[in-house]
C-alpha cells in the first residue's frame, strides 16, 4: 500500500506549486494511474515516491513505512522503476540488464541466472533465444519488456511506470498494455502507473487519479466511477466526449443479462467481447442485434444495440 497525505513540491521560481497538498492511498496489488494535463504533477509524485525528488511537505508511506526515514538506496532498491527512454546498458547482454538489482543485492550467481530466465520467460521471450543478446539486436517493444523484466527482478511490492509505452507505434503499445495486464493478474503488484493516454488510463487502472495544473487532484476513483459519474466539469472535458463509448469499453458480454434466443441467427460475438466491440461489430454487419456464444461456442443469448445502448447512457 502507498498513502500520500498533504503531498506539497513547489520549485524554486515556478508560479504555482508541482504538486499541492495531495492526498490519496493505493491498495496493495492495484494499479493506479496518474494523468492529467502537462504540469500537473504526475512525474513529479512519482519521483517522490521513491525519493528521487523531496517533498516540501506531507508524508509518503510504502509499505506502512515513511519514505524519508529509509535510506534512499535502499528505498529505491526495493521499488521497480520503468520509463520511457528504458535506460538499457547497450554493452551488457540482456541477462546482465535484467540482473542488475539481483547482483546489487549480493545474489549468488546460480539464483540470479533462475530468475533471468524466469522474467524473460514471464515477459514473453524465450531465454535461450534472448539471454545473451545485446540490447541493440532488439525492437523497441523488445526493450520495452526487457524493461519491465528488469524493474521485477528482485521482486519489489512497488513499482513506478512513468509513461513506459509513449514511444512505441500503436500496435506495439497495445500488446504491450495487455501484457502488463496479463503480469499484473498473476502478480499483483502495487503500481503507480503515469500517461498522458486517457484511454490507456481506462485500459489499465484499477483506479485513476486525474490531476489538475498545479498538482491539485480533481477527482481519485475506479475507472468505472469516474466515466458514470465525473465529478465536474473539468473531469467531465478530460474524459472526452465519448465517455459512453468508454464505459462500454469496460463490460464484457459475459457480464449482461441476455435476450432468449427464440431461434434467433446472425453475426455472433464471444462473450469475452467487449461491449464497445460488440456495438461496432453490429455497426459493421448492419444488424441490431448479436449472437452470443459461450466458452464452447454454443449459443447462449442475444445482445441487442438497444441494450448497448442503455449501458452507455
Amino acid at each position: 500500500m502507498i498513502e500520500i497525505t498533504a503531498l506539497t513540491k513547489q520549485f524554486p521560481g515556478a508560479a504555482r506549486p508541482a504538486v499541492d497538498h495531495l492526498t490519496l492511498t493505493i491498495p496493495e496489488g492495484e494499479l493506479c494511474v496518474l494523468i492529467g494535463p502537462s504540469g500537473c504533477g504526475k512525474t513529479t509524485t512519482m519521483r517522490i515516491i521513491n525519493r528521487m525528488i523531496e517533498p516540501d511537505s506531507g508524508t509518503v508511506l510504502v509499505g506502512g513505512r515513511n519514505i524519508m526515514s529509509v535510506d534512499r538506496v535502499e528505498l529505491r532498491r526495493s521499488i521497480g522503476y520503468v520509463i520511457q527512454q528504458i535506460g538499457l546498458f547497450p554493452h551488457w547482454t540482456i541477462a546482465d540488464n535484467v540482473a542488475t538489482v539481483p547482483r546489487l543485492l549480493k545474489w549468488d550467481e546460480a539464483r540470479v541466472a533462475r530468475r533471468v530466465d524466469e522474467l524473460l520467460a514471464l515477459v514473453g521471450m524465450d531465454p535461450a533465444t534472448y539471454r545473451d543478446r545485446f540490447p541493440r539486436a532488439l525492437s523497441g517493444g523488445q526493450r520495452q519488456r526487457i524493461g519491465v523484466a528488469r524493474a521485477l527482478a528482485a521482486d519489489p511490492p512497488v513499482m513506478l511506470m512513468d509513461e513506459p509505452f509513449g514511444a512505441l507505434d500503436p500496435i506495439t503499445r497495445a500488446r504491450l498494455q495487455h501484457e502488463l495486464l496479463r503480469i499484473q493478474h498473476e502478480l499483483r503488484k502495487t503500481i503507480v502507473f503515469v500517461t498522458h493516454d486517457i484511454d490507456e488510463a481506462i485500459l489499465l487502472g484499477d483506479r485513476i487519479a486525474i490531476l489538475r495544473e498545479g498538482g491539485v487532484l480533481a477527482q481519485y476513483d475506479t475507472p468505472e466511477a469516474l466515466l458514470a459519474r465525473p465529478a465536474d466539469e473539468f473531469v467531465s472535458r478530460f474524459l472526452g466526449s465519448d465517455r459512453g463509448l468508454k464505459l462500454l469499453a469496460l463490460r464484457r458480454l459475459d457480464e449482461l443479462d441476455l435476450a432468449p434466443l427464440d431461434g434467433a441467427a446472425g453475426p455472433t460475438a464471444d462473450g469475452s467481447t467487449t461491449l464497445r466491440d460488440a456495438l461496432s461489430q453490429m455497426i459493421t454487419a448492419g444488424t441490431r442485434s448479436l449472437v452470443v456464444l459461450d466458452g464452447a461456442g454454443q449459443p447462449r443469448g442475444v445482445v441487442t444495440m438497444e441494450s448497448l445502448t442503455d449501458v452507455a447512457a
